[in-house]
């Protein structure tokens, strides 16, 4: 391939739970893809499990909570707000993914 250094192209398949490490040192093998999927579905669904422990007490009914028996709790089960705390966790992931894999700021 014209003489250069690393003429072979590889794929990291399984590359999720990787240390940055191992990550790192495949990227100077010649690696030039990774997949991350099981990271980014992990990293999701853990944004949604804390927004539930992090909010128990007030997901248990429409109505009553820590705070009082006749206080409401619609801000804290409408569905977009556990949603809302996924896709942050998903996009923490995914920044953290692109400066271990060396891509911020490359183009």
């Amino acid at each position: 391939l014209g003489g250069d250094a690393k003429p072979m192209k590889f794929v990291f398949h399984g590359g999720s739970g990787s240390s940055v490490e191992d990550i790192q040192y495949a990227i100077e093998a010649g690696v030039i893809k990774m997949n991350i999927d099981t990271d980014t579905q992990w990293a999701y669904w853990d944004g949604i499990r804390k927004y539930e422990a992090e909010h128990h007490d007030y997901l248990q009914g429409q109505i009553g909570n820590p705070d009082g028996a006749d206080i409401p709790n619609k801000k804290y089960y409408d569905p977009r707000m556990a949603l809302r705390s996924g896709e942050e966790a998903m996009r923490d992931r995914l920044i953290q993914s692109a400066k271990d894999l060396k891509c911020v700021d490359v183009l």
